[in-house]
């Protein structure tokens, strides 16, 4: 398989995973340089330090999880090096191929932390990756099932009326873990900062006993892994995984919904903990009760401890969070250029964060100077798409009113015809007003994964070929979003 058509399907994979602004802003500026056979690195040539540093810190799962599938190797590393720069490798690398046994054996295969693996010298052959041993199962479990961001911290985290108590009850945590607040459930609309609050906990706890036990977990991955040790007949390890910890943090928890048997397992696994008082932090885009295809006492445990939300930004806080986020990146920003920032952005702090690297980004490739006048360029388009304050919940709203449902109903699995229609409409109307991604609109009507939000898209543009009632049906729809 060649470079050349491994790149292009890579790219169609990330456009469909966070959307095509992000491509278009970050990975069309790099080059995949080669990939190494024998020491299993792919190569990735960038423009400057800047997006290097951007890339390592926010995609590099991203590069790994796909690139590996799609050249048949895991785990793989992932070199950037800038244009300036040679990569340290062998001098030749390996034509990309593999052969059905060697993907077979690879998709058995544990993948052992990259801190740990030693490229092997440029005169031995390719190793023949072999199914994990018992004795890899015994590396030391805070290192091996602790996949906390390092980069959150709770003291790069902006406090404000919108998140003070979730921020508050996060940091007491850390002092009296499992005795204060326990379980911990946090809540709120996506891009706010639950998931920085999280990691934050993980590193501080990690920080004060580098022996803890610390598990991250996000809850389609956790799904995904209960399925896994179902099919290959590993319950008694996954199980063990998850009791044999000291703190459990588990990201976007309502991806347990309508999903029986796992919320069976997560149950038995919360009980062990919770009598053992571990700490348990969740979090999640509804309050407990807002959950759809929640069983009754798995509900009653996420309710049964502390429960905070996390609500949108003042203007004040938004500008605080651009000159810290400035800060972190060694940057200067004069007042007018935070204020235009933080007024173009009027949804979460994801999206504001993106608003403030898309104006250093096209500084730093164009080589100007940071002015008002440049962030107004960079950000005319993103002011004139949130003028109309057009969101996913504004869409889900409008189209749930016209039918007379609700947006539990529109994100419940029920395939009533009229439900999936509105359903239908407004995953169209979402990707057709809205820059979110197709996964980000999956996750905000809960679909565990975006061939389901493509179905939809389809189903839309077949009727309208064909049906000018419901053409008309949409540009009302359109109309109303718009006033």
């Amino acid at each position: 398989m060649k470079i050349d058509t491994i790149w292009p399907e890579f790219l169609n994979i990330v456009r469909e995973e966070v959307g095509s602004r992000v491509v278009e802003t970050w990975f069309k500026a790099i080059v995949f340089s080669r990939w190494d056979q024998i020491s299993k690195t792919a190569y990735l040539q960038v423009p400057n330090s800047f997006v290097k540093d951007w890339l390592l810190q926010n995609y590099l799962s991203l590069f790994e999880n796909h690139l590996s599938r799609l050249l048949y190797e895991h785990p793989i590393r992932i070199n950037f090096f800038e244009e300036n720069q040679t990569h340290h490798a062998p001098a030749t690398s390996a034509p990309i191929t593999t052969s059905p046994a060697t993907s077979s054996a690879i998709s058995n295969t544990t993948a052992v932390a990259r801190t740990q693996q030693k490229p092997p010298a440029s005169n031995t052959k390719p190793a023949i990756i072999k199914p994990a041993t018992h004795a890899l199962a015994k590396t030391h479990p805070h290192r091996s099932r602790t996949s906390i961001n390092h980069t959150y911290q709770f003291n790069t985290f902006v406090v404000g009326p919108h998140n003070s108590l979730a921020y508050a009850a996060a940091h007491a945590i850390t002092e009296k873990p499992g005795k204060l607040y326990n379980p911990f459930f946090i809540y709120g609309e996506s891009g706010l900062g639950k998931t920085h609050l999280l990691h934050a906990i993980g590193n501080t706890l990690r920080e004060h006993d580098n022996k803890c036990r610390i598990l991250y977990q996000s809850g389609d991955r956790f799904v995904n892994e209960f399925i896994s040790a179902i099919r290959f007949n590993k319950i008694y390890h996954f199980e063990n995984k998850y009791k044999d910890v000291d703190i459990l943090l588990v990201d976007d928890i309502q991806f347990l919904s309508n999903k029986e048997q796992t919320q069976e397992a997560f149950f038995h696994i919360f009980n062990t903990l919770y009598q053992a008082q571990k700490q348990i932090v969740f979090t999640s885009d509804s309050l407990p009760r807002d959950i759809v295809g929640l069983a009754d006492r798995m509900r009653s445990r996420l309710e049964s401890g502390l429960i905070a939300d996390i609500t949108a930004p003042t203007l004040e806080t938004k500008m605080a969070i651009i000159k810290k986020k400035a800060e972190m990146h060694h940057e200067f920003l004069d007042d007018t250029i935070v204020e235009h920032i933080a007024s173009t952005v009027h949804s979460n702090v994801r999206e504001l964060e993106g608003a403030l690297i898309r104006v250093f980004a096209f500084a730093s490739l164009t080589k100007q100077p940071l002015t008002l006048e440049l962030a107004q360029k960079v950000l005319t388009r993103t002011r004139e798409t949130k003028s109309t304050a057009i969101d996913l919940q504004k869409i889900s709203a409008t189209v749930a009113e016209h039918f007379d449902y609700s947006l539990q109903e529109i994100r419940s699995p029920k395939r009533d015809k009229d439900l999936t229609l509105a359903r239908h409409i407004a995953i169209y109307l979402m990707k057709q007003h809205t820059q979110h991604s197709l996964r980000e609109i999956g996750k905000f009507l809960e679909r565990k994964d975006h061939s389901t939000i493509l179905h939809a898209l389809e189903k839309v543009e077949e009727r309208k070929q064909s049906d000018p009632t419901f053409i008309q049906m949409l540009n009302q729809l359109e109309q109303q979003l718009m006033q």
